[in-house]
């Protein structure tokens, strides 16, 4: 049923697929760089990490990246996922690990990598400090405190589930979508837009009220259809959280019935992204076309992680964690 629900959902998102020609490339090279950074993959490991396709997801993302710039931002995908099975592996998640690589990666994001953090080593520490040595490099200290303040959103919302995990207390549904919005990770994608087109946004226009709620309404669209497709999984490990368990739960509905709900809402919130998508105002001539890129890389995260999710291994049950909560390579879970 799961299944089918997403693939209705696919057919009625009215943007456009769009994939790097580098993404398979990329994906390939992905691999072996892990290898040399010192990251335990056994075979079974590289073998699902080559599976999850990481690199096809960036790709989706940042379809007109070059090939060296789509090598960066699937580093960092990969990053981020990583951290993600550390943080939400199997078995009790730990806040207070969390909270540790919280504070050494944006130690190391903000001051550089010879800053240090003793909560933050080892092959998590290398894969961030070569990810970020281009972006370092070439965008503005506007832009690194942008993207480092969405780390910190992210990575924070990471504990507040773990916190509340912890405590066995699951989420009401207003609750959840706004905790979603930063476990997502969509808030770190949308500065890499930038970057991956060279068009660094002034701080008024990224922030500017039109283009936040179109950031705001591609998360929840994107982590709404991640939750439909992470059910499953979710049932068993996430403590409700997960947005068709928090309908169930609040409306005393069965998950089937939640299911639709929440599909229904999706479709909903898609109509409204394409109306404030269309009424995106000019900025004058000199930002219109960097705004106008922004605006469709927002878009491509929606429609990215559709497609990616449909084709990568890592969901309906096909894939396990890559990393266990120590960091290092663990069995799926």
């Amino acid at each position: 049923m799961t299944e089918a629900v997403l693939r209705s959902l696919r057919s009625d998102c009215p943007i456009a697929p769009r994939l790097s020609p580098y993404a398979q490339p990329v994906q390939e090279w992905l691999v072996d760089q892990l290898d040399q950074l010192g990251l335990p993959l056994d075979a079974a490991a590289r073998e699902r990490l080559a599976r999850a396709g990481f690199a096809r997801y960036a790709g989706r993302l940042y379809p007109a990246a070059t090939d060296p710039d789509l090598r960066v931002l699937a580093a960092l995908f990969t990053w981020f996922f990583l951290v993600d099975d550390a943080c939400d592996g199997p078995g009790r998640p730990d806040p207070a690990r969390i909270r540790a690589l919280r504070d050494g990666a944006l130690v190391l994001l903000r001051e550089g990598p010879r800053a240090r953090h003793p909560g933050f080593s080892g092959p998590l520490r290398r894969l961030l400090v070569q990810a970020w040595r281009e972006p370092r490099r070439r965008m503005p200290a506007r832009w690194r405190l942008r993207f480092a303040d969405a780390v910190a959103h992210h990575l924070d919302g990471a504990w507040r589930e773990a916190v509340a995990k912890t405590s066995g207390r699951p989420p009401g549904v207003d609750e959840y979508v706004e905790l979603r919005r930063a476990t997502s990770a969509a808030y770190v994608s949308y500065p890499l837009i930038e970057f991956a087109a060279g068009r660094p946004l002034p701080d008024a226009v990224y922030h500017h009220p039109a283009l936040r709620r179109l950031a705001d309404l591609a998360n929840d669209l994107l982590s709404w259809f991640n939750d439909i497709a992470s059910l499953d999984r979710d049932r068993a490990t996430a403590g409700g959280h997960n947005l068709v368990l928090a309908v169930a739960a609040e409306r005393s509905v069965p998950i089937a019935v939640a299911t639709d709900l929440v599909a229904d809402r999706w479709r909903s919130e898609m109509a409204r992204f394409t109306a404030l998508r269309a009424a995106v105002p000019s900025f004058g001539p000199a930002l219109d076309e960097s705004v106008a890129v922004h605006v469709d890389g927002v878009s491509n995260a929606v429609r990215g992680t559709i497609d990616w999710t449909l084709e990568s291994a890592r969901y309906a049950g096909k894939e396990g964690h890559l990393v266990n909560a120590s960091g290092s390579a663990g069995a799926p879970s």
